[in-house]
């Protein structure tokens, strides 16, 4: 008889305790703390489903193999994979509940169901209710295989019996395994399933994708020891009144990181958006006040993006600042620097800022349109729809210079962008599209008087 052990595990950094402890020492949440009992057994060495056993090998006697890669129907989720899905990975995908994560999964698999067996356990929805979606979504090949299950060890037995190419789990949180006495959705469920899908992948050459939950904070429910587990870890993002989705990649250990790939939700399923640039300047207002382009990059991709700025006086004390899809401390940061440097009162100004389209940037080379977005609207003068302004502003007031500045002056001029303003130094002994001016500037008061007189 195994020897049973309990002990208290914080649910949101798996701290253990011996005892229940109010706040968790570790990452300080209150009343998180939940006991588990868990059995306390030696476990057999892990084979893989041909009967091979792992042993140590010396590092020149591991044969590589060159292992093409799989690409799906879906040329956006191929690049944010880094070309394609990698036999043997383990990928996980997280988002809001109702984003369209099992969606995007389904429809992944039945394309994925002609180059090879699929997979699919779903333990929050019947085999009934995923094949009423598979037909709105497309054709079904006959490779294709639906288990409705939740308990772990059932799961490995069909893996052995069917011996798919691809496993698709929905979700871990549903997945458990009778070794573990915890609910479903525990830290120590999550961990135990998560470990024995690894397994599974890495002995038999089988892609998984994992879905995962996220919490009120935006990151993926369970410990977090959880993305580094996995080779890759996806994000999938959106507002539910809005058809367009963002599957954002944060890691990846076979491609970019901070790729994304942009798809917009239909009737039919999920289509790739080719041209997202586009998509997110095809509403801007001519003559608007408060607008201003920036071509910003995420992972290998250039994305021109409008980013809108809204000042009014304040009404109390103190300003308020108010942002969306942008970093908060980097546009106070901005309004500083303008104050300072370039002599605008924005201390009793209240600031409204957001990027259109719901694309969140984060990379400094959007400082320069964020600060003619903002002195736009304080002058009440507005910007060129023509223009583009890329570069980063230090705290002297300083443009400086930016990676990868010829592909982002290239997608500009492929939109018919006439005037891009840049850092000086960036500029410098680069291939400028004839079709394009580039001008260089090197403080923002410089920029600023270009653009406004």
């Amino acid at each position: 008889m195994a020897k049973k052990k309990s002990s208290f595990v914080c649910q949101n950094c798996g701290y253990k305790s011996a005892k229940y402890l109010g706040r968790c020492p570790n990452c300080g949440e209150w009343s998180s703390f939940v006991e588990e009992v868990e059995v306390q057994e030696v476990k057999n060495q892990r084979v893989s489903m041909t009967g091979e056993r792992s042993k140590p090998l010396k590092l020149d006697e591991v044969e590589l193999f060159d292992t093409p890669r799989i690409e799906t129907d879906l040329d956006e989720f191929n690049r944010v994979l880094g070309g394609g899905v990698v036999p043997g990975s383990l990928v996980l995908i997280g988002g809001d509940p109702g984003i369209g994560k099992s969606t995007l999964l389904l429809q992944v698999s039945t394309q994925l169901a002609s180059r090879g067996r699929v997979l699919y356990v779903s333990g929050e929805e019947s085999a009934q209710q995923i094949k009423l979606r598979a037909e709105r979504l497309g054709d079904i090949d006959r490779d294709f295989y639906l288990y409705a299950e939740t308990n772990m060890q059932s799961i490995r037995a069909e893996v052995e019996r069917l011996k798919p190419n691809f496993l698709i789990i929905d979700s871990i949180q549903t997945i458990m395994t009778p070794e573990i006495q915890s609910t479903q959705g525990s830290v120590s469920q999550v961990r135990e399933v998560t470990g024995e899908l690894m397994q599974i992948a890495k002995t038999n050459d089988i892609a998984t994708f994992i879905v995962g939950h996220v919490t009120k904070e935006g990151q993926l429910a369970g410990p977090r020891m959880l993305e580094h587990m996995v080779d890759t870890v996806l994000y999938f993002e959106g507002e539910r009144n809005n058809t367009f989705r963002i599957l954002r990649a944060v890691k990846n250990r076979f491609g970019s990181t901070n790729e994304i790939g942009i798809f917009e939700m239909q009737g039919h399923g999920l289509v790739e958006v080719t041209n997202p640039s586009e998509v997110f300047l095809e509403e801007r207002l001519e003559g608007s006040t408060g607008s201003a382009i920036v071509c910003a990059l995420e992972g290998t991709r250039p994305i021109l993006v409008e980013i809108q700025a809204l000042t009014t006086p304040t009404m109390f004390g103190n300003a308020k600042r108010t942002t969306s899809g942008l970093d908060f401390n980097r546009v106070s940061l901005i309004m500083a620097v303008l104050e300072k440097r370039t002599g605008l009162l924005m201390q009793n100004q209240d600031a409204y800022l957001k990027s259109a389209g719901g694309v969140k940037l984060d990379e400094p080379a959007i400082d320069l349109a964020v600060a003619v977005a903002v002195a736009s609207s304080y002058k009440e003068l507005p910007t060129d729809a023509r223009e583009c302004f890329i570069g980063e502003i230090g705290l002297t007031g300083e443009i400086r210079r930016v990676t990868r500045i010829e592909q982002r002056l290239n997608e500009a001029a492929k939109l018919g962008f006439k005037k891009v303003y840049a850092p000086k130094n960036s500029i410098v002994g680069i291939d400028i599209p004839e079709q394009i001016q580039v001008i260089g500037v090197t403080t923002l008061t410089e920029c600023l008087k270009l653009v406004f007189g």
